[in-house]
């Protein structure tokens, strides 16, 4: 009689975890339920940007096509001298400052139709974040000390480590952070200008106001009024947002966000680097000034440079812990087709 019973009740256990992993859509969630312990670590991408890892990097062109894509790719001459003659083709003329200040005037706009097309479906999860900053992890992450806790009157104040993300769109960095960070240590401020991609933030059910709080926010604004003091945040992540800012408030959202940074605090960015194949795709007449362009969507980018970045932060008092380029070379194997992306990334650490 057992042996008959034991089966079925088998089988109910997993479907009732199932059903409960489908309805939080949490790796996490679903570990729990099996009683297992998930590293958010184990199966991540990474950009292979270490300067002690070469990552894949393609050493016989013959190779090419062995792989979807290659790390570290080096351009020679005749490479940069195509994508200037691309960029100086498309960049011809600048877009008429009325069509370009309707552009900047309705930028929130755009990209908030620009979520409420896609949703979540667009951006995929960060885990790589993790390698690139090591101190996001749990175990690196110190708890408040008990004289903060007795004077703590909101759960953020009671977070030993307190994370900004400027531009969060539809959570694809703040659920992996707090997915990682399950020891509850830390606390994730989110913010975008675009209200539909916070609104999809606060709908996802692993969304919880006890870790973390979204909220709308132009960054770009003079004297933003953010829910926390200044000085007060150890990392604000700028992944993917500095480019779709006008160049001319560069300067003062960098200035800005660098006053919540506690002394010690990093700023960690990503974005998109001079000649990206975005850049030299663009036609003749979306550009809005110098490697500035308007998508067909309505959403602007940038495409930056090593030098411009370091002198950005650094003109905002911040200190230089990194400041690199990666070039990418992505293969279509089936078509035969290759394309060349570019990103920088860097960390800036307010002084002590």
């Amino acid at each position: 009689m057992c042996f008959s019973i034991m089966p079925g009740n088998i089988i109910m256990g997993f479907f009732r975890r199932y059903k409960k992993f489908a309805q939080s859509k949490s790796l996490s969630s679903w570990f729990s339920c099996l009683h297992i312990r998930y590293d958010p670590t184990r199966f991540r991408k990474k950009p292979a940007l270490k300067e002690t890892c070469d990552g894949r990097t393609l050493k016989n062109q013959e190779d090419v096509w062995h792989h979807n894509a290659w790390d570290n790719v080096v351009w020679d001459e005749k490479q940069v001298e195509a994508a200037e003659a691309k960029l100086k083709l498309n960049s011809s003329s600048f877009m008429d400052e009325e069509v370009a200040l309707k552009y900047e005037k309705e930028a929130s706009q755009f990209w908030d139709t620009f979520y409420s097309t896609h949703e979540n479906k667009f951006f995929k999860d960060r885990h790589w974040l993790f390698t690139e900053l090591p101190e996001l992890c749990s175990e690196h992450i110190e708890s408040s000390s008990a004289t903060d806790a007795t004077k703590a009157s909101a759960p953020c104040q009671l977070a030993g480590f307190r994370i900004l993300e400027v531009g969060c769109g539809t959570g694809s960095t703040v659920f992996p952070l707090l997915e990682a960070n399950t020891l509850k240590k830390s606390f994730v401020f989110c913010c975008d200008f675009a209200p539909k991609a916070v609104e999809l933030v606060k709908s996802n059910p692993e969304y919880d106001p006890a870790r973390c709080h979204g909220f709308v926010c132009d960054i770009s604004e003079d004297n933003v009024k953010f829910p926390f003091p200044e000085n007060s945040l150890d990392v604000i992540l700028v992944i993917f947002v500095l480019s779709a800012i006008s160049p001319e408030k560069f300067s003062s959202t960098i200035v800005q966000l660098s006053r919540q940074l506690k002394p010690g605090g990093r700023i960690f960015f990503r974005d998109y680097g001079r000649y990206d194949m975005a850049e030299l795709r663009f036609k003749p007449g979306k550009c809005i000034s110098e490697h500035f362009f308007v998508r067909g969507d309505g959403t602007r980018v940038y495409f930056f440079s090593q030098d411009e970045l370091r002198k950005l932060f650094e003109g905002a008092g911040l200190v230089e812990e990194q400041n690199v380029i990666d070039r990418r070379l992505l293969v279509n194997r089936g078509k035969q087709l290759t394309m060349y992306r570019v990103w920088i990334q860097c960390k800036y650490r307010k002084p002590t």
